[in-house]
């Protein structure tokens, strides 16, 4: 959008904080991208960095074990950090998580492995394609943790063999209801979550899609545990709470995977 507005150093966008630029100009709202936590050292902690995660989910033409194998030392010759799933609703899926802070990694990078001439019989199913960015809730006590090393440690652990991958879009109406509201919805939801964890059955990815996923969903969640069932449990305790049962207006589809290669490259 083009305009002929001319401003003054007064009125021009001020950088008031890393992420944070406030419009001066009467009537122009204030822009802040920064994430926000809790308080530490007596001050609330913000930072304008997030991790990205992509989900990439294929068919192999045949012998789907040759193909993961090949793609997983595809990725530790060229130092992609990765998971490598074999898909459990295909039995020639291969699914392919990696993550960055910076989203310019998913099309160089990844895109430069899965050009090699040994992936190329890999065929994308593109209904399954997730991507997503780390964000906060504004209650973090260690803020740059949650959002750029706690989901790499989760979707890593050794013991998490298994995941459930899938995006969601709540409705318009929850969106219309005031932060008290919406608070106390996320909250019921949160706990069920909170205690999956702490019995170690469960633990969670969450992360935001807003504009950059093609269906227009609203955030990518993972489920991650040693087991199966327990992760489809949750799925299942979730259905009664009030933000699934009132204000969803669709999940999925759901990616379930059981990882078949850890890519861990060396730092350095």
């Amino acid at each position: 959008m083009a305009y002929n507005a001319v401003m003054s150093e007064h009125d021009k966008p001020q950088q008031s904080a890393e992420g944070a630029v406030e419009a001066k100009a009467t009537g122009l709202a204030v822009i802040d991208v920064n994430e926000y936590g809790g308080k530490k050292d007596g001050e609330r902690q913000a930072m304008n960095r997030r991790l990205f995660m992509q989900l990439l989910v294929f068919t192999a033409s045949d012998d789907p074990a040759k193909h993961s194998r090949q793609l997983a030392a595809r990725l530790l010759e060229h130092r992609v950090p990765a998971i490598v799933y074999d898909d459990a609703n295909d039995p020639h899926g291969v699914g392919l998580l990696t993550w960055s802070d910076d989203p310019a990694h998913f099309v160089t990078r990844v895109r430069h492995v899965l050009a090699d001439e040994s992936q190329r019989t890999l065929r994308l199913q593109p209904e399954f394609t997730m991507l997503g960015r780390t964000y906060a809730t504004g209650h973090e006590p260690q803020l740059a943790w949650s959002l750029l090393e706690r989901p790499i440690e989760n979707v890593t652990h050794a013991a998490h063999d298994w995941a459930i991958w899938y995006p969601l879009r709540r409705t318009g109406a929850f969106s219309r209801l005031d932060g008290h509201e919406q608070s106390m919805i996320l909250r019921e939801h949160a706990h069920i979550g909170m205690a999956y964890g702490q019995a170690e059955l469960a633990h969670d990815v969450r992360l935001a899609c807003h504009g950059i996923d093609r269906n227009d969903n609203d955030f990518v969640i993972g489920l991650l545990g040693k087991e199966l069932h327990p992760l489809s449990h949750v799925v299942q305790s979730m259905r009664k709470t009030v933000q699934t049962s009132q204000y969803m207006e669709k999940m999925g589809p759901f990616f379930v995977g059981r990882v078949a290669h850890r890519v861990t490259p060396a730092p350095g």
